[in-house]
């Protein structure tokens, strides 16, 4: 029986919607300030998070006001089902924000290492775990890259090299820039990489115009299904890829996961 891995990535504001670009200005009180829409929201992106086996998030809150101090990351865990998880908190602007990234896994996790990325500005970050229970394992890594051009490409440089040599590669996260700026970097290394068609766009969610949110996969990877779900829980959208796990990759047994299916239509009726 061939295996396979549903991955979802989603940049997810720290649980605050966003309709439209006016909620930048009027919802905008609410990246300081907490607001009682923000936990059901919090549970309906836990609630489409159940039908995958490894979840990338940006934009987590890891404890502050505006998040009631709630970790949302081992918040959407443990609401999800995830019996691994890891945060990492990226900028600490104490009781006003913590900002950082999340990667939870129904797979046992062989190894996690945290990246603080390059750049003039701190505060980009990367997580790279190893899930697999053999010498063969899947390098998965979460990352949020920066707003500008010269900054993300250091980023994805300096992640390049990192990862250089892993036997099987998977890319996710909110990049902000188009996947053709990030297979260049890559493929100077002689690492190719796959992923979303471009016309799916993720980003802004009420209208989407930008594919800013990716999943890459090496070439020796297959792609099973790859979208952009319909779900406007944030200001970007999610993304979702089914790859086929290579027989050499011994994953072990997975905690529960949902059909896709009923599970998105319980949100969409939410």
């Amino acid at each position: 029986m061939n295996q396979t891995l549903r991955l979802l990535s989603w940049n997810i504001q720290c649980g605050i919607q966003t309709e439209s670009a006016s909620d930048y200005v009027t919802r905008g009180w609410r990246h300081l300030l907490p607001h009682r829409a923000s936990p059901s929201n919090l549970r309906r992106i836990a609630g489409l998070m159940t039908a995958f086996d490894v979840v990338a998030i940006q934009e987590a809150d890891g404890g502050s006001l505006r998040s009631g101090f709630l970790n949302q990351v081992e918040y959407l865990a443990d609401m999800a089902g995830f019996p691994y998880w890891h945060g990492q908190r990226t900028r600490n602007l104490a009781q006003l924000g913590q900002h950082g990234n999340g990667l939870l896994s129904r797979h046992r996790v062989a190894k996690v290492e945290e990246h603080r990325l390059p750049g003039l500005i701190p505060g980009r970050g990367a997580i790279e775990v190893q899930i697999g229970s053999s010498e063969h394992t899947i390098t998965v890594v979460a990352m949020h890259l920066s707003l500008g051009k010269r900054a993300r490409l250091q980023q994805l440089r300096y992640l390049a090299d990192q990862v250089k040599d892993r036997e099987y590669l998977v890319l996710m996260g909110d990049t902000n820039c188009e996947a053709e700026e990030i297979t260049r970097c890559f493929e100077h290394i002689g690492r190719p990489l796959k992923g979303l068609p471009p016309d799916l766009s993720t980003f802004p969610s009420w209208r989407p115009n930008r594919q800013l949110d990716h999943i890459l996969v090496g070439e020796n990877l297959n792609i099973s299904a790859v979208e952009v779900l319909p779900y406007c829980y944030s200001d970007h959208l999610p993304v979702a890829m089914e790859i086929e796990v290579p027989a050499l990759v011994q994953l072990g047994e997975a905690s529960h996961r949902s059909p896709l299916a009923p599970v998105a239509a319980k949100i969409r009726n939410a």
